[in-house]
């Protein structure tokens, strides 16, 4: 009896022994690829966070093409809504208060001005043709490269305004209008003084002398 047992015994250590080893081999086995999952996860992290930036960036830049005003952030201190390097064309801005609004490279064409407050405003290399300024404040303005022909600045007031380069008047109405101190260049004063006409509401200076027509 004594001998089976002790061979039972016997018989079951190895199982055991075999058992022990088994979990031992399984705890090693996971505990090395412990931190291959680590590593793994960390790059899957780091692809979703990219995926996401790069989306980001796309949508963004999808709005701003759709949609240029959002682009471009400008316009003067007095205007909220930009209106640099836009088309536009026949909108009405009279009696508006647009001191050193920034109107550069835009198209105005046919744009009503009329009475509205511009000291300072930037037209540079804007397209003005046809546009109504009559009684504008436009004292300092830049007309620099602007194409103001054909434009209605009767009785407008354009004390000190800038018009170097290839600044063009020709065909508009210029009534009444301020030309003291504006730097034109001696063709387009020529061609001024031939339409000159009228006396300044505001300033009471005549077109003709403010001109300095002969």
């Amino acid at each position: 009896m004594a001998i089976l047992t002790f061979s039972l015994c016997c018989s079951k250590l190895p199982s055991n022994q075999k058992t022990h080893t088994l979990h031992h081999q399984s705890t090693r086995h996971v505990s090395l690829k412990s931190p291959d999952i680590q590593k793994n996860s960390f790059i899957s992290l780091g692809e979703s966070f990219s995926r996401a930036s790069f989306l980001a960036i796309v949508s963004a830049s999808l709005v701003f093409a759709s949609n240029p005003a959002l682009a471009f952030k400008g316009g003067g201190p007095y205007g909220a809504g930009v209106t640099r390097g836009q088309d536009l064309t026949a909108k009405d801005f009279s009696g508006q208060t647009l001191i050193k609004q920034d109107f550069k490279t835009s198209i105005l064409r046919q744009a009503n001005f009329k009475g509205a407050k511009l000291l300072g405003a930037s037209f540079f290399d804007a397209d003005l043709t046809g546009a109504d300024l009559s009684d504008a404040d436009l004292r300092g303005a830049d007309f620099s490269l602007a194409n103001v022909t054909k434009a209605n600045l009767s009785n407008a007031n354009l004390e000190g305004a800038l018009a170097t380069g290839n600044t063009s008047f020709k065909g508009s109405i210029i009534q009444g209008a301020d030309f003291t101190d504006v730097p034109l260049r001696e063709d387009q004063r020529e061609y001024l003084c031939k339409v000159a006409d009228g006396v300044n509401p505001v300033t009471g200076n005549a077109t003709r002398e403010t001109l300095l027509c002969e």
